[in-house]
């Protein structure tokens, strides 16, 4: 799958295609990553890509010409047939929210065009004409779609085939449908006591048993205790959609007594 991005900022890339597991995904070019500056095709010696908003108001707003001719260029560079271009996604504080349903999708898919947007925003024109889907982290502001671009980037890379170590990892990460949508349960590892700041520690005694069936079900409870702590409109989804068993719900239950 291809992504282009289009950024003001590129090098703020380098360092991430460089670092972690997921390298292994843009090394290989299972996710193959090309960079564009929107300042390239911008008109004049300043190569100007920003204004001021029509109106008034605080800070510049970018131009909708290099954009527009920036993907142009990333169009022709495609070289994709009519009807099958891909999505163009801006970054933006309104997007839907960026979630694991949407980086499988993502994964599963050709790729798309990112944009990241900086300043006061993006001219609307551009977006109205352009853009197919705006994606948000949350309901906050950044400095720019380029941390927005990793997130995504990163979601979709550790899903390739071969990028993490164990290929079951990912199915076992929160909001997978391996776990029915649920939270992962805690994780534990060497020494078996850890002498920390409250005194000693003992990891969950049925982890070093060696039952396999008891450590999955320890676990599944863990999560669906940590689920209903944590986020109980997962619990409620999975519910709805009846992933949850007879057993699992029993124990739903004694957690309410306690």
């Amino acid at each position: 799958m291809r992504f282009d991005v289009i950024t003001l900022f590129p090098e703020l890339f380098e360092p991430f295609f460089r670092s972690g597991i997921n390298r292994r995904a843009f090394e290989s070019k299972q996710v193959d990553v090309r960079l564009w500056n929107p300042r390239d095709f911008a008109e004049g010696n300043y190569r100007r890509v920003d204004d001021r908003p029509f109106g008034g108001g605080p800070g510049m707003v970018m131009m909708a010409e290099p954009l527009w001719r920036c993907l142009q260029a990333i169009r022709a560079d495609r070289a994709e047939p009519e009807g099958a271009r891909a999505p163009v996604v801006l970054f933006s504080p309104i997007g839907q929210r960026l979630d694991h349903a949407l980086a499988v999708g993502y994964s599963q898919s050709a790729g798309a065009v990112l944009v990241c947007g900086r300043y006061e925003g993006v001219d609307q024109r551009f977006i109205d004409a352009c853009v197919d889907r705006q994606i948000s982290l949350g309901d906050f502001v950044l400095s720019g779609g380029e941390i927005a671009a990793m997130a995504l980037l990163d979601s979709v890379a550790r899903l390739m085939p071969g990028v993490l170590g164990d290929e079951g990892s990912h199915q076992q990460d929160s909001f997978n449908p391996a776990l029915d949508g649920l939270l992962d349960s805690p994780h534990h590892t060497r020494p078996e006591v850890w002498e920390g700041p409250q005194g000693p520690a003992a990891a969950p005694e049925v982890l070093m048993g060696g039952h396999h069936e008891r450590i999955a079900r320890y676990r599944r409870e863990q999560s669906l205790a940590l689920t209903a702590r944590q986020r109980p409109d997962l619990l409620a989804q999975a519910r709805e959609a009846g992933r949850l068993t007879p057993v699992d719900e029993v124990f739903l239950r004694s957690l309410k007594k306690l």
